[in-house]
């Protein structure tokens, strides 16, 4: 890209220390602990965007929560009231599927599932720019399932992939989790990660697809089906509705369609349920992972191919075929006609992104992080107090 169609994030605001708290957990095999550097506050990220990013943005009073499990970082991307892309980055170690409104963010991580809220009324803004404060109200521990996506019931309740397990999930009071759904060629619950099971798609308020690299039931089963063993699964019909894919992520149902990410290949499309066939709609230039929809457009998580894992894929001969490199960011895609209409680039010690959230209603948000003086100083309370029982 030229660089007079990019504008260069300013300065953020950083969490100086580890918001996960005790000793990280050994890895999940999807992520090993030798990509990043061990000391997260140390790493080094350049980000730049399109020109018209901030204008689109603050036109349509919208942001983005976007994590990257590999930085252990959840960013948050707005507009500011000076016309600029505002980023604003918390560590949460392992940050993997988040989902959230103008309200409540919920962010799985290594070993906890978090809770944000946020504190503002409407028309308040905090250190005079920020119109929503994300602070966080709970974090259940969980144990390292390597959750994926999550999603939330029309009653609240959070459902999230347990990838380990190979199952759908709900939180338990007690243990770790509570299984609510596994595939039917899953013969048992076993932490053995065994089709990496790995997207959800939420349908009036209840879990109705997933996606799968396959249909393995034994252990680590998936890493050798990449290419075409991919499915998607009706949860509630236990119905296989297509199958064929490569590496498939982050089902969504959105206008009326059930649209995936077909990473494999580098393509955002969407399923014919009649023909159980899936449906390219563009080619976007990376491993494609995390899908946010809203409207008319669709932001597309991007990561560069890892070694191993995301290579001997169709996408790369896609690239090449194109003469591209691939990108590790978000892009902006037309659901019309596939047109890229903005993008986010990361470059430095991030390679890739899992998960991206859109914030409708939110302009230019901030999250309070665990190791800053602000998670013991901003206090905010609600009274059922009567006012005439209130001291003068």
């Amino acid at each position: 890209m030229a660089d007079d169609n990019k504008q260069e994030a300013p300065p953020q605001e950083l969490d100086t220390g580890l918001d996960a708290v005790g000793q990280p957990a050994p890895a999940a095999p999807a992520a090993p602990a030798a990509q990043a550097p061990r000391d997260l506050t140390q790493l080094r990220v350049e980000k730049s965007c399109s020109r018209g990013l901030a204008g689109w943005l603050g036109q349509h009073r919208l942001s983005l929560a976007i994590t990257s499990y590999q930085s252990g970082r959840i960013y948050l991307v707005g507009s500011d009231a000076q016309g600029r892309v505002s980023f604003f980055e918390r560590i949460f170690e392992r940050a993997m599927g988040v989902v959230g409104n103008a309200q409540r963010i919920y962010l799985g991580g290594l070993y906890q599932l978090w809770r944000f809220e946020n504190v503002l009324r409407p028309n308040e803004v905090i250190h005079g720019q920020f119109d929503k404060c994300y602070v966080p109200r709970n974090a259940q521990t969980i144990g390292d399932l390597d959750i994926h996506e999550l999603g939330i019931r029309k009653d609240g309740r959070v459902v999230f992939v347990n990838t380990k397990y190979s199952c759908l999930a709900e939180l338990s009071p007690i243990h770790s989790f509570k299984a609510i759904w596994k595939p039917k060629f899953i013969s048992k619950l076993a932490p053995e990660d065994r089709c990496h099971l790995n997207g959800l798609a939420m349908v009036d308020g209840e879990p109705k697809y997933v996606t799968a690299v396959c249909r393995s039931d034994s252990v680590d089963g998936w890493r050798d089906r990449r290419r075409d063993g991919g499915v998607v699964i009706d949860v509630q019909t236990d119905e296989i509705v297509c199958e064929g894919l490569s590496m498939p992520h982050s089902p969504r149902w959105h206008n009326g369609r059930l649209w995936i990410l077909n990473a494999g290949t580098g393509h955002l499309g969407w399923i014919d349920l009649e023909k159980k066939a899936f449906v390219p709609h563009a080619f976007v230039p990376g491993f494609a992972r995390g899908l946010g929809m809203i409207g008319n457009v669709a932001a597309v998580g991007l990561s560069k191919p890892r070694n191993q894992r995301f290579e001997g894929l169709q996408l790369d001969e896609e690239l090449k075929k194109r003469d591209a490199d691939p990108w590790c960011g978000v892009q902006i895609v037309s659901l019309t006609n596939g047109d890229v209409l903005n993008w986010i680039r990361f470059e430095g010690d991030i390679t890739e992104i899992f998960d991206i959230s859109f914030l409708p209603n939110v302009k230019n948000p901030m999250l309070i992080g665990l190791r800053t003086p602000e998670i013991r100083d901003l206090i905010t309370f609600e009274s059922a107090i009567p006012q005439e029982a209130v001291a003068p």
